[in-house]
C-alpha cells in the first residue's frame, strides 16, 4: 500500500450526517427549472416589448450602500456577510464587552448580500451616469436575499424580476407599467389579477391630517399591515408607536371607503381638503386612472387601495402592489413605485425614477395552483435511441445529429443496457418517442420509431424520421 496517500478525515465516518440546505432555499428539479425559465422568459420578452434594456449587479454589496435605505424593518432582514481572515483581531476587549450590535457588525462585515435590485440599480446609475442615456429604462432578473421567517410564498432567497426608468417625471410611465403588468400576466394566462395602487402623497396627507408628521414612517409601516394582521392590531400599533387615539380616530373613515376608483377619490379629496400634498397625490391618481380607462387593460383590474403603504423608506409617489386573482391564498405577486430621490442617497439630485417588479417564486405557485403551465413547458427529450451496442449507437449518432440540426431534442441512451431498463428510462422521463436500431433497421438503413404512449411502431427512413418527429 502506497504510504503516501493521503484519505480524507471523513473517508471513515461510515454515518456521516445527511447534507441539508438552509431554511428558506431550495433545490430545483428540471420540471421546476423549466417553469421557472417559462415565467422568467415570458417577463423577459414583455420587458423587452416595452424597451427595457438588461443589466446585472453584483450578488453582494457595500454594506453602507444597503443599511438604511429600506427602514429598520429592512435593515434587520440584510444577510450580512462576515469580513475574510481574522475578522475579530478589529475588535478590541472594550468593544466586545459593550455588546453592541452596530459596532461590531461594523468591525466583522464590510458587505451584506443584496435585499432587493432597486437599491443596487441606484448605486448603478450613480456610478455609471456618465455612461447612461437618460431616461434609463432597465430590466433585471436576478436572486436578492432576506433573512426572514420562512412561510409558504416567503423564502430567504428568492428571485426579482424588475423594471425602472429613471431620468423622467411623467406620470405616462406609471401608465405604462400598470400596462406591462397586465400584459405579462395576460400572456401568462393569469388572469383576474388585481393591480392596487395608492400615493405616497396620500399618505403624507393622511399624516399631516390626524397630526402625525413626524412619524411618517411608523404610520406607513403598521398600515401597510391592515390585510395581515387586521384594523384593531393596526391601530394598537400606532398607538405603541406614539400616535395620539385622537389622531387614529380621525383615520375611520380610511379604514370604511368604499366604492369604484372615483368614488374613493372624491371621499379622499374631503378627508384631505386641508393637505396640499395630499390633494396633490389625488391629482396624479386621477391622471393615471384617466388614461388607463382610455387605454383599457386586458385581463387584470386597477384598484384604488389607500390602505396600501409598502413601508419603504424611498417611495415618494404612486406606489403598486398585484394581488393574485380571487380565490387563491397567495400575498402579492408583484409591486414597485415612484422614488423621486433615490439616488440623492448616492449623491445625484434631481433624478427622478420609478419601477415594478414581479414575485417570480409566488407568481410560480399561483399558475401550479391554477394548473396553468402549459404542457409543452415540460418537454424535454422528445426521442430517446435505445442503445444495442456501438454500431447500433454511432448509426444512431448520425441521425441524431441530423435531428438535432432541425431543432429536435434527441439523445442516446449511454449504456447497452437491457431494453426494460432503457423503456422504463424513457418512461420516467416522459420522453415521448422511442428509435430502435437492430440488425433489420441497420441492413435497410431505417429507423424502427415507437410512440411511447399509443405503442404504436414503424420502420422509417431517416427523411421520415426527422418529418414525423417535427
Amino acid at each position: 500500500m502506497n504510504s503516501n496517500i493521503k484519505i480524507p478525515a471523513y473517508a471513515g465516518n461510515i454515518m456521516a450526517q445527511k447534507p441539508t440546505i438552509p431554511k428558506g432555499t431550495r433545490d430545483f428539479n428540471a420540471e421546476t427549472v423549466a417553469k421557472r425559465n417559462y415565467i422568467i422568459d415570458t417577463i423577459k420578452s414583455q420587458f423587452q416589448l416595452y424597451g427595457f434594456q438588461p443589466i446585472e449587479t453584483p450578488s453582494f454589496e457595500n454594506s453602507d450602500t444597503l443599511m438604511g435605505k429600506y427602514g429598520d424593518e429592512g435593515d434587520r432582514l440584510i444577510f450580512k456577510i462576515l469580513n475574510s481572515g481574522d475578522y475579530l483581531n478589529k475588535i478590541s476587549d472594550s468593544e466586545y464587552n459593550l455588546r453592541s450590535e452596530s459596532i461590531l457588525t461594523s468591525k466583522i462585515s464590510e458587505k451584506a448580500l443584496r435585499y432587493d435590485l432597486t437599491v443596487p440599480f441606484a448605486r448603478y446609475v450613480v456610478q455609471h451616469q456618465n455612461e447612461i442615456d437618460f431616461p434609463f429604462k432597465r430590466y433585471q432578473i436576478q436572486p436578492v436575499w432576506r433573512a426572514d421567517r420562512p412561510q409558504k410564498g416567503r423564502f430567504r432567497e428568492f428571485y426579482q424580476c424588475d423594471a425602472d426608468v429613471v431620468g423622467s417625471t411623467s406620470l405616462f410611465q406609471e401608465v405604462e407599467f400598470i400596462k406591462l403588468y397586465d400584459a405579462v400576466f395576460t400572456a401568462l394566462n393569469l388572469e383576474g389579477v388585481t393591480i392596487k395602487i395608492n400615493n405616497r402623497k396620500i399618505l403624507s396627507g393622511i399624516a399631516e391630517v390626524i397630526g402625525a408628521q413626524d412619524k411618517l414612517i411608523d404610520f406607513t409601516v403598521a398600515l401597510d399591515k391592515l390585510d395581515k394582521i387586521g384594523e384593531d392590531k393596526v391601530k394598537a400599533e400606532m398607538l405603541a408607536k406614539g400616535i395620539s387615539q385622537n389622531g387614529i380616530d380621525k383615520l375611520q373613515p380610511l379604514f370604511s371607503l368604499s366604492g369604484d376608483f372615483r368614488n374613493q377619490v372624491e371621499s379622499l379629496k374631503t378627508i384631505l381638503s386641508a393637505s396640499n400634498v395630499g390633494l396633490k397625490g389625488i391629482e396624479e391618481l386621477e391622471f393615471i386612472d384617466s388614461a388607463i380607462t382610455n387605454l383599457g387593460l386586458k385581463t387584470a383590474n386597477l384598484q384604488l387601495d389607500v390602505t396600501l403603504a409598502r413601508g419603504l423608506n424611498y417611495y415618494t409617489g404612486a406606489i403598486f402592489e398585484v394581488s393574485a386573482p380571487e380565490g387563491v391564498n397567495m400575498g402579492s405577486i408583484g409591486g414597485g413605485g415612484r422614488y423621486d430621490d433615490l439616488t440623492g442617497i448616492f449623491g445625484l439630485k434631481d433624478v427622478s425614477g420609478v419601477g415594478i417588479s414581479f414575485g417570480l417564486d409566488r407568481i410560480y405557485l399561483v399558475l401550479e395552483e391554477l394548473n396553468l403551465f402549459p404542457q409543452s413547458v415540460k418537454d424535454n427529450t422528445k426521442v430517446l435511441f435505445i442503445n444495442f451496442g456501438d454500431k447500433a449507437a454511432l448509426f444512431s449518432l448520425n441521425a441524431i445529429s441530423e435531428l438535432r440540426s432541425h431543432g429536435i431534442n434527441a439523445e442516446l441512451y449511454p449504456d447497452s443496457a437491457k431494453m426494460k431498463k432503457q423503456m422504463n428510462y424513457a418512461n420516467k422521463r416522459d420522453i415521448p418517442y422511442v428509435v430502435i436500431v437492430g440488425e433489420d433497421e441497420l441492413n435497410s438503413n431505417t429507423y424502427a420509431l415507437k410512440n411511447m404512449s399509443s405503442g404504436e411502431q414503424q420502420k422509417v427512413p431517416l427523411e421520415d424520421l426527422i418529418s414525423k418527429l417535427k
